[in-house]
């Protein structure tokens, strides 16, 4: 077993261990449902791995970690209610299987848990914790506000695109290791150096989601494929479209993307992926993916901390970076 699979294995136990039952019922059930399915549990396995980089106790970053990846769970839930996604690793959502009310409901309820996971430890970190914590969870918010912003916008950026992504994913990335951080009490350059990696590694590990949308399988990415394309979404890969097109691509393109369009969705999901593959469109996606991942790589290396722990946490950052699914 490798060193991932085992602090993974610690964060399936701890979770494991919840009772995530109460009354009402139907407010804790799709709690458990979609705590107990899995996933990389990338997040708290990062705040682990932090936490250790910089010799701290583990078992004092566990419920820290629990509550990051409760907070990311409770924004799956919502999101998907804001997407009208039916599926999310490979199984129904929260709010497919229930329904959108109680999915509102128990993701608030989540919310709420993940702060009271952020206690379960030393007194001393607790301040801290809090603080980064909530400040990445305003953040996400206001990342999502902007991406559903974008769905009513004629015009977006790249520039405003990375900057949503930035604040919808990445920094939860960074808060995940600053917390790790924290818990280890490492120096105010460690923790600042540590947070400023995991963004930069956010930001190409969202492009790749971005990519994965498009070109992966339903059966590798748990989700269905071309979901972005179909929902209107204004990812990299259509700005950077839009970007490179000739006036009679960019108008289809536009017409394509058009809420009110007639277009059968298999059709319009083929027809865009052919414009993206007549621009190169995933290539460019990838020089940027690799602009970001690069910032990471020599963040780390210039962190002053145990080189073979180092080697850890970059072996598991290049296998993010890396993922087909």
């Amino acid at each position: 077993m490798t060193r991932i699979q085992q602090l993974q294995q610690e964060i399936n136990t701890l979770i494991s261990s919840q009772k995530f039952q109460g009354n009402p019922p139907a407010l804790y059930a799709p709690i458990a449902y979609i705590m107990k399915q899995g996933g990389k549990r990338l997040r708290p396995v990062l705040t682990l791995l932090a936490c250790d980089l910089f010799e701290g106790n583990i078992q004092d970053a566990l419920y820290p970690a629990l509550a990051v990846e409760m907070f990311h769970n409770f924004t799956l839930v919502h999101d998907d209610i804001m997407d009208k996604a039916p599926l999310r690793r490979g199984k129904e959502t929260v709010y497919k299987k229930w329904n959108a009310d109680i999915a509102i409901l128990s993701g608030d309820t989540m919310f709420a848990m993940a702060y009271q996971y952020t206690l379960k430890t030393k007194a001393q970190f607790v301040p801290s914790i809090l603080q980064v914590f909530s400040k990445a969870a305003i953040e996400v918010c206001e990342g999502q506000q902007l991406d559903m912003d974008f769905e009513k916008k004629d015009e977006v950026s790249i520039a405003d695109y990375l900057d949503m992504i930035r604040l919808k994913t990445a920094v939860l990335l960074g808060a995940s290791l600053e917390i790790g951080a924290v818990v280890a009490q490492a120096t105010p350059k460690q923790v600042k150096a540590i947070y400023d990696f995991g963004t930069a590694l956010g930001m190409a590990f969202q492009l790749k989601d971005d990519l994965l949308d498009v070109y992966g399988t339903q059966a590798e990415f748990g989700k269905i494929s071309g979901g972005d394309i179909a929902g209107n979404k204004k990812t990299y890969l259509l700005l950077k479209a839009l970007q490179l097109a000739d006036d009679q691509t960019k108008a289809r393109l536009n017409r394509l993307y058009k809420p009110d369009n007639t277009i059968e969705k298999a059709s319009k999901i083929n027809e865009v992926k052919a414009i993206f593959a007549r621009l190169n469109v995933k290539g460019e996606v990838e020089k940027v993916m690799q602009t970001y991942y690069q910032q990471a790589v020599e963040i780390l290396d210039h962190l002053e901390a145990n080189e073979a722990k180092k080697n850890e946490l970059a072996d598991y950052a290049s296998f993010l970076y890396s993922r087909d699914y």
